[in-house]
Parts: C-alpha cells; structure tokens; sequence
C-alpha cells in the first residue's frame, strides 16, 4: 500500500470535524511564544489552534492534500514522508515538537521518533500523544482471546503500530528524553468503544479524572510531556 496515496484520499474526504475538547488538552501544554514543530499535522486545525495561542508553528504531513489544507489555515507546512525522508529542518530547530497521534500510522516508527529529537533544541519540549493499547478494555480483550479493530479506538485500522506507556517510557528514555508529566484523554465520546452508560453526567466526570490520573489504564490515548536532556534541562 502506498500511505501517501491513501492519506492523500483520506484527507480529500475527512472535514475539520475533530475532538476539540481533547486538542484543547493537548494544547495546554504549549505556550505562547514557544517554536513549536507539528509532526503529521494533518490538515492543520491543531497547527492553527497553537498559532492563534501565540506559538510559531511549523507543521509537516505525507499528504498533500493534508498540507494543502493546513496551509490554506495559514501554516507553514512542508510535505514529507517520514517514513523514507528524514525531516527538512537541523539538529535543535524547535523549542517544542508536537506528535499528536502520528506514529501509529508509520511503518518506521523508531526512526521517526529519532528524527523528531534531533529536530528538537538541547533542554526543548517534546509532546507526544499515542493511542493507548494498554486501555483496561483492550486488556480484557486480549483476555478473552479477542483484539477487534475498532473505529476510533486504539485498535483502529488505520493504526499500523501499538503502544502502552511502559514502552514509550522506554522509548523516550533510550532518546534522552526525560518525562516530565503524563496525562490522559477518555474520549468517551466513542460509542462503538464505550458502554452507553459511561457518558451519564456523574460517570463522565469520574472517568475523565481516571484517565488523566492512571492514563495507562484508562485513557484511550496518552500523552507523555518530556524534556530532551541538555543544557536547558
């Protein structure tokens, strides 16, 4: 399959109709002023929401289509493939490198990863949001002898590669990259995912505060705030 290809299709058909609320999140993480490098921007609606905060953003996609949009937005964005290019920028371009769930979708995700430390500045930020597999439900699938690709879950089909906490931990620490905060989003707004039940008002609340405060286990995707060892740090 050629992922170009078939990102470009899927951006063709896919509006801006994202989580807000979970972009929101993530966004808090970033502050006004920061050089901030979205990995896998896709058609810039997170790159838009940093830039309207303050931050000066730079955005890369493997789609064109994806580019384009995010550059009608207003966005640098530069067109790269990371899976067989590496990232147009030098060593410690960036203050912050944002990959908000960019490197389930990779064939390469170790060299990508590579990439964006060595774009990011000695003592610089690194924001990285990866589905959870580690989810308690996924956990009582592979219990059961099941592991459905569900839509919009961490099992989702377009996800090429899986990942719980304890191994991006491993991965970021083997980068130098020393983790400062993490956090979780519930996203319980995915039905197929989530019994009914689990969007009443008062389970909403309680669950939300499980995600962020054990994501390994509850959130359907993690965020992990670090700190790319150096002068800085």
């Amino acid at each position: 399959m050629d992922l170009v290809d078939y990102y470009d299709e899927y951006w063709k058909k896919k509006g801006d109709l994202f989580d807000m609320a979970r972009l929101e999140q993530i966004a808090g993480y970033i502050e006004p002023g920061e050089k901030v490098l979205a990995v896998d921007c896709g058609p810039g609606v997170m790159a838009r929401m940093l830039a309207d905060k303050g931050a000066e953003v730079v955005g890369t996609d493997m789609s064109h289509t994806a580019v384009a949009r995010a550059r009608e937005k207003g966005i640098e964005a530069h067109w790269v493939d990371p899976d067989v290019a590496s990232l147009p920028f030098p060593d410690g371009s960036f203050d912050t490198v944002l990959s908000d769930s960019g490197l389930e979708h990779r064939f390469y995700y170790e060299p990508v990863l590579d990439e964006i430390v060595r774009v990011l500045k000695p003592g610089g930020k690194l924001v990285l949001s990866l589905p959870n597999v580690g989810h308690w439900i996924c956990r009582l699938w592979v219990l059961r002898g099941r592991f459905p690709y569900v839509r919009n879950s961490p099992t989702d089909f377009t996800h090429l590669r899986f990942f719980t906490m304890h191994e991006v931990r491993k991965l970021l620490e083997a980068r130098g990259i020393k983790i400062e905060k993490t956090d979780g989003v519930a996203s319980l707004w995915v039905w197929q995912f989530y019994p009914f039940y689990f969007r009443w008002p008062v389970v909403k609340d309680v669950y939300t505060w499980l995600a962020r405060r054990w994501p390994s286990m509850f959130a359907r995707d993690i965020i992990v705030i670090g700190r790319k060892e150096g002068p800085g740090t």
